[in-house]
């Protein structure tokens, strides 16, 4: 039996897309090509190319940056033998709806620096201009990297994004695995600065994302990532400011330290409400090598000031930006309740 034999022909009229100018052999054989057919209209002069094994643009100039994306993820995502799996095709006039194709991409996505493109990252190159596109694909696949398609192997798959119809890494993974290849600490940085700057996620994500890939222990890395905690803790600080102005909260006394007369000092605080003994602290920890012994010392601080009755709030930068009314509700629900508590000790405050 000749498994190039196509069992169900179909004409290829309606391709007009990206994702129909651009198909595997699998498909090419469900739309009535048989691999013979295919080769023969990829030589010299004909009117297809092979860009990658097992993956064809039906036409003969230069593939565009959607093109390429999309046979990476063809090539990366075509099902092992044996295994094909299927999704309900496009409506087609004159053709049952009922008909099955193939899975184009299985669950693979870009990520990378072609993510980030895709992400509109204007610090990242052109799509067009990367020489490879980074594809991020199970463990446990055996395909190599070939051509442009860069495949980079996860223990798990974040959920991807789509994006004009391709599936996109998030933007804290697609950084590690763009890093991971970058030796300039200047790219480096401007690519973490922007993720931050840019409203695409908090630095705290980045950073679980960079030590999880083990890139923590280069030092460009490490003084990126020192530069973007200091970043991401004053875009949060602004957004506290706001918080308390925008939503009628009374003035509290800013970063300030805490200690007990003449005694030892209690820690550093964002925001203090010294008439209803409330403190407020930005939790911008992020997890690193050292995280174990932050959160003891932030545990300790934190039991020490409420066995002296007073009341701390613990504010993501996170949820200062996605949800701040209703921290701001936390904040007054809190100024609220001192009253029926019991006096608190007396701290002294000074500025930090």
């Amino acid at each position: 039996m000749n498994h190039n034999t196509p069992l169900s022909p179909r004409p290829l009229s309606h391709l007009s897309d990206v994702q129909r100018r651009v198909l595997s052999a699998a498909q090419l054989r469900a739309h009535g090509v048989s691999a013979a057919r295919s080769a023969a209209k990829c030589r010299p002069g004909g009117p297809w190319q092979q860009l990658l094994p097992g993956v064809f643009v039906l036409h003969p100039g230069p593939p565009t940056s959607e093109e390429r994306l999309h046979a990476a993820l063809l090539y990366a995502g075509r099902p092992a033998e044996g295994t094909a799996r299927t999704v309900p095709a496009q409506p087609v006039p004159g053709q049952p709806a009922a008909e099955v194709v193939p899975v184009a991409y299985g669950d693979t996505m870009v990520t990378g620096l072609a993510a980030l493109a895709l992400h509109r990252f204007s610090s990242a190159p052109p799509l067009l201009s990367l020489d490879r596109i980074d594809v991020l694909v199970a463990r446990t696949r055996r395909l190599r990297s070939t051509g442009f398609a860069r495949l980079i192997r996860a223990h798990a798959l974040p959920r991807a994004q789509q994006i004009t119809g391709v599936p996109v890494a998030p933007v804290p993974r697609a950084l590690a695995d763009a890093v991971a290849q970058l030796t300039d600490a200047n790219a480096v940085r401007r690519l973490l600065t922007e993720a931050v700057r840019g409203g695409h996620c908090e630095p705290a994500a980045i950073v679980k994302e960079l030590n999880q890939a083990r890139l923590l222990t280069r030092a460009h890395v490490v003084d990126a990532v020192d530069s973007l905690l200091a970043e991401g803790r004053a875009i949060a600080e602004d957004r506290l400011y706001a918080l308390v102005r925008e939503h009628g909260l009374p003035d509290p006394l800013w970063n300030v330290d805490l200690r007990l007369p003449g005694g030892p000092h209690l820690g550093g605080v964002d925001a203090y409400w010294a008439d209803q003994a409330v403190a407020l602290e930005l939790d911008t920890r992020a997890p690193r090598h050292d995280e174990d012994a932050m959160w003891s010392e932030y545990a300790r601080k934190r039991e020490h000031l409420e066995r002296l009755g007073i009341t701390v709030v613990h504010i993501t930068p996170k949820k200062l930006r996605d949800a701040a009314e209703q921290q701001a509700t936390v904040v007054r629900t809190a100024l609220m309740a001192s009253g029926d508590r019991e006096p608190a000790a007396y701290v002294v405050v000074l500025p930090r």
